[in-house]
């Protein structure tokens, strides 16, 4: 296993593929923090003063206080996470384009090594997308959300632990859908639509139109889920996720909710099991259907 993934690790580094993407990752994550950080630190005038007041008093602050940067954070981490996912999907339907996937399940034991080496190489490199995009995400609300707002430093390391936690599944995520299409324009364009249009386009629809009855479906749906693993820290730190504060309205929740880049979140750790289901629905697919695929 040691030498497989080493040749992982190899085929990696020498293209160009890694920073072609971890670029552009970080200055998006940068970008879209620095705008939603504009945005979330005016948030509070907002709010009615009495919502203001429900969240602080249950918090124990002062209403200046708020940790506004949390709530732009999760976006652009989220947003930096697609070319992690992106990586993912070059890992196996890469291969099948350049036809060196021949070469790979031949040289090695058997497929399901192969296979096992490109999950533990990859979920390497998933990890350091997540650190990649966490710091350039905190760079630019830092640039724009005034000091007293900022996260406090045990709200930081939380951020930064889900986004390596989410770097790392949505680089399998990527595997699992790459190794069941084996194509990799098709992955990437379909999943692109999906992720930035598609689905958040229906939750937003759907939620104006049906409201409370499916305020939840974020919470369920794939890149929703995806981005609830850090968006929820954002969430949670507002009383809209996880455990809620008392007598805030549905309506107020939500928004908070979708403003941390986390609609229909229930907690962090939810969001995080329930991509892993996601995540090994097409990874443990994708599994199986190379184990007896024709690579001639």
């Amino acid at each position: 296993m040691g030498n497989l993934i080493k040749a992982e690790m190899r085929k990696i580094i020498t293209t160009k593929s890694w920073w072609a993407l971890l670029i552009p990752a970080f200055f998006a994550s940068l970008l879209f923090a620095l705008g939603w950080g504009a945005f979330t630190n005016e948030v509070g005038e907002v709010l009615s003063s009495r919502e203001t007041q429900t969240i602080t008093g249950a918090l124990g602050i002062e209403t200046g206080e708020l940790p506004m940067g949390l709530l732009a954070i999760g976006h652009g981490i989220n947003v930096g996470l697609l070319f992690a996912v992106i990586l993912g999907v070059l890992a196996v339907a890469g291969e099948y384009g350049k036809k060196t996937i021949t070469t790979t399940f031949l040289t090695a034991p058997n497929r399901p090594m192969a296979l096992g080496a490109k999950m533990l190489t990859y979920s390497g490199w998933g990890a350091l997308y997540g650190l990649v995009v966490s710091a350039a995400a905190s760079l630019g609300i830092a640039f724009v959300v005034d000091g007293e707002r900022m996260p406090s430093s045990g709200q930081w390391l939380a951020v930064i632990g889900t986004s390596l936690l989410a770097g790392v599944l949505a680089t399998l995520f990527g595997i699992g859908v790459g190794a069941l299409w084996k194509s990799v324009a098709g992955s990437v364009v379909t999943l692109t639509i999906y992720m930035l249009l598609i689905e958040n386009v229906w939750v937003f629809v759907s939620f104006g139109l049906w409201q409370e009855n499916v305020a939840w479906m974020g919470g369920v749906l794939p890149n929703g889920t995806l981005n609830g693993i850090v968006g929820a820290i954002g969430a949670e730190a507002f009383g809209a996720a996880g455990v809620k504060i008392p007598g805030l309205e549905y309506e107020t929740a939500w928004l908070l909710q979708y403003t941390a880049g986390a609609p229909g979140a229930f907690s962090w750790w939810a969001s995080a099991l329930i991509f892993f289901g996601w995540t090994m629905l097409f990874f443990g697919g994708g599994w199986a259907v190379n184990q007896k695929r024709d690579i001639t």
